[in-house]
């Protein structure tokens, strides 16, 4: 005879306190901790004084820092943007390929996990530095066009001037989409490897086209998968702190940055507190955002 969780009550408990104890130790109250600290105030150097004082939040709505939320904001979404155009036909590709060949193309998109994020970075420095491998190719090709023009009687071109593909809003941008396309890449050939496929074929037999089944039938199909690629690239990317403190000049620095300053370099706890939960705030609203298009997408299948 069969029991439910309600009659084995010892059993389930068993199970469940301890990851829900582990979960409520060191995940919830650090987090009311600093929660707390937000409507705090310095009173010393190593001392906060609970007022229930909302200045942080007023200053954190100050235009300096707001610029720097929508600077964060536009980054991230400029990251999501590109990760879904590049990750979208990759997904397909891998969704439509044989069994072996997935395998294979699942494994490499998958790989850069296997490296920690930091050698990752510094391997991208390596590339874009000014010495590094893509203005190397970029003078290789350069000297070879100015050869080929001597040869023909040209006047050949000038010295190479080497890119500066580092430390800006591009490098950062670059940095971003680089680590978390993985992340859009693996929703989106979920959702389009379950869909079904006699829709395409249906769409393409009443002369639709390719581009237009693609646009018609696959994105919407697919609508979950990018709402939950989309999710849990936009949200990583707002945060991300590594890549715009390696890659990132004095102008591309992200809110993470000035919340990492806030609490080591300038000790103000407080105030650090208020702008991370300002971007928790920001996270929330993202994954209600998530749910309200899964669901009106559940609504219409």
């Amino acid at each position: 005879m069969e029991q439910t969780w309600r009659q084995a009550k010892a059993a389930f408990a068993a199970i469940t306190v301890p990851p829900v104890g582990w979960l409520a130790l060191f995940f919830l109250v650090p987090m009311g901790v600093i929660w707390a600290y937000s409507f705090g105030e310095n009173t010393g150097p190593t001392t906060i004084d609970l007022t229930g004082t909302f200045a942080n939040y007023m200053r954190a709505l100050e235009p300096l820092y707001l610029g720097i939320f929508g600077k964060s904001l536009i980054i991230a979404g400029v990251t999501t943007l590109l990760c879904l155009l590049v990750g979208f036909p990759v997904a397909l590709a891998i969704a439509f390929a044989s069994p072996r060949t997935k395998a294979w193309l699942l494994l490499l998109i998958m790989l850069p996990f296997w490296t920690n994020l930091l050698i990752r970075t510094y391997a991208l420095i390596a590339v874009l530095r000014e010495n590094g491998y893509v203005n190397f190719g970029l003078e290789w090709f350069w000297n070879g066009a100015s050869w080929a023009r001597t040869m023909v009687g040209l006047e050949p071109l000038g010295d190479f001037e080497p890119l500066t593909l580092l430390y800006n809003n591009f490098a950062v941008v670059l940095g971003l989409v680089y680590v978390h396309l993985p992340f859009m890449v693996l929703p989106l050939y979920s959702a389009l490897d379950r869909m079904d496929r006699s829709l395409m074929e249906a769409s393409l037999d009443l002369g639709a086209g390719h581009m237009r089944t693609i646009l018609l039938v696959v994105v919407p199909l697919a609508a979950p998968g990018i709402a939950s690629g989309v999710l849990i690239t936009f949200i990583p990317a707002l945060g991300a702190y590594l890549t715009p403190d390696l890659l990132g000049g004095t102008d591309s620095q992200m809110i993470a940055n000035v919340i990492e300053r806030q609490f080591k370099k300038a000790n103000d706890w407080p105030f650090g507190a208020a702008l991370s939960f300002l971007l928790m705030y920001l996270t929330f609203f993202a994954i209600a955002a998530q749910a309200f298009v899964q669901r009106k997408s559940e609504r219409r299948g």
